[in-house]
């Protein structure tokens, strides 16, 4: 990504600033680190300067050849989403939902894309997507494989440009219908709950008028 390699130094590891709890426990060692001032950040060519929560300018460390960067301001300036896990003393990266993300395995070629000009809905990037923009009055459609491991599926979905009629969530294998409406442009981005207990395979479509595409983010839909 292009925001990642203008930010990148020779070696870069991430040090997480997320308060008190992410030092706590028998884990730590001491070491002998230098506060490095000389080292300058870009993102997109243009100059940056790492700043915690408060606003602070925060300077990297550099250890042992290798530059230590705030986790926290670095997601801050690459848009991607941090918080602490303090019960599991874990950092998180990126969209966290309660299940299990759709886009493991997902296939749907041409239309599965991490392409960031086709990931962005009202302003915010879904990373990885599913986005028919095909031409003409059409089908869209794609296979969903739960194999028979979860109770629910939230599947977002936004109409672009025209109404999504007859979106459609079914049993592939016995083509009951799980799930039928048809989605507004006006409506935005929707989540729809679907019942999948012991489905193996999801066929969703749904009709789309020329000038109509589907926008589905694959990060934040997801089985539980």
């Amino acid at each position: 990504m292009k925001k990642i390699t203008a930010i990148a130094v020779t070696s870069l590891a991430m040090l997480g600033c997320l308060g008190t709890g992410v030092y706590a426990g028998s884990n730590l060692q001491e070491i002998k680190a230098y506060l490095n001032s000389g080292i300058k950040f870009k993102v997109d060519g243009q100059p940056v300067q790492l700043k915690n929560s408060s606003g602070a300018v925060i300077t990297p460390i550099s250890y042992n050849d290798t530059t230590y960067l705030p986790v926290r301001a670095v997601s801050d300036l690459l848009g991607v989403t941090v918080n602490f896990d303090g019960t599991n003393n874990t950092i998180l990266l990126g969209e966290q939902t309660e299940g299990v993300s759709i886009a493991a395995g997902f296939n749907a070629p041409p239309y599965h894309t991490k392409d960031p000009n086709m990931t962005i809905y009202k302003g915010k990037d879904y990373k990885e997507v599913f986005f028919d923009n095909g031409s003409g009055t059409r089908g869209s459609s794609f296979m969903l494989y739960p194999n028979g491991k979860y109770q629910k599926l939230y599947l977002q979905v936004a109409a672009i440009g025209s109404d999504i009629k007859d979106f459609t969530v079914q049993d592939s294998d016995t083509d009951t219908v799980l799930k039928k409406q048809d989605i507004s442009v006006d409506g935005g981005l929707i989540t729809i709950e679907v019942d999948i207990a012991g489905v193996k395979k999801l066929f969703v479509h749904g009709d789309v008028k020329s000038g109509g595409s589907v926008f589905i983010p694959l990060t934040t839909s997801y089985y539980k």
